[in-house]
């Protein structure tokens, strides 16, 4: 047998609650030859669970070339491998994009077999706009880098999602207010499917509050999402306004340009950012 027999399954699997396995992935992972896992002994529950006995190989970010090679080597023998990550869709903010690249660059067939997605689930239920979004994935760990990110996006109208680890919750959502404002709308959705599932929509000031008081808002797996920019109508600068910020952008970062716009013409510094933002869209 050869790569055009070999298949490589990207198998969804809950993100918390069990019984939100669908039956194929069951079936695929049963009956796979080698199934490739972000972490084997987080993975050794699920298999337990659902009586699957196929063998596990470490597979995530960190992985070298030379376990790559010999997940990709099974393939071409025209084995059938199966990868998972530790809970929901593999390769959205998980392990397997290299091992899938790969995969393609062979000529070995991949396919999805869809299921849970934390983020999809978020968004189904946050009572944001849904018809546009950008999923952001982690924001930097570091504090000037998360920041310059998010003042990026403060413009964005699309709905904004984002995942965030426990321990840096509070900081990005003060971050997102300094950028958005504390006015914007946002959501947290925390250990969806599990048994404190929180699901909270608010400004993001009083998310903030919120979030700060209450230890217990500080675990589990996090989604963030915030509310889109309004589209502004009746906003166009005038024409001394738009020769000034023209020359502050020669020289400076948006965000500053606006804030010293705002001072030169009394224009409103969020609207002089957004139009600054606007400059520098292809």
């Amino acid at each position: 047998m050869g790569p055009d027999q070999a298949l490589l399954y990207i198998v969804a699997t809950p993100i918390g609650n069990l019984a939100d396995m669908v039956p194929r992935a069951v079936e695929v992972l049963q009956c796979a030859d080698l199934v490739a896992a972000e972490d084997t002994r987080h993975s050794r529950r699920l298999f337990s669970h659902f009586n699957i006995d196929t063998p596990l190989v470490a597979y995530h970010d960190h992985s070298d070339d030379r376990r790559t090679g010999q997940i990709l080597q099974r393939l071409e023998q025209g084995q059938t491998v199966a990868l998972i990550s530790d809970a929901g869709t593999p390769l959205i903010s998980d392990p397997g994009y290299r091992l899938v690249r790969e995969a393609h660059a062979r000529g070995i067939r991949v396919v999805p077999v869809p299921g849970p997605c934390a983020f999809v689930a978020a968004l189904s239920a946050a009572g944001l706009p849904s018809d546009r979004f950008s999923f952001e994935g982690f924001p930097p760990a570091k504090t000037q880098a998360r920041s310059k990110l998010f003042e990026q996006l403060a413009g964005e109208e699309r709905t904004l999602v984002f995942y965030e680890a426990p321990h840096r919750v509070v900081d990005t959502l003060e971050a997102m207010a300094e950028a958005f404002g504390g006015e914007r709308e946002a959501v947290i959705a925390r250990e969806l499917s599990k048994a404190f599932e929180t699901i909270r929509l608010a400004p993001l000031a009083e998310l903030v509050a919120w979030v700060r008081a209450d230890s217990d808002q500080q675990r589990g797996e996090i989604v963030l999402l915030v509310r889109g920019a309004e589209l502004r109508q009746g906003e166009a600068l005038d024409s001394e306004a738009e020769r000034i910020m023209k020359l502050l952008l020669a020289e400076l970062p948006p965000k500053r340009a606006a804030a010293l716009g705002a001072e030169i013409t009394g224009v409103n510094k969020k609207v002089l950012y957004n139009w600054s933002l606007e400059q520098k869209s292809p």
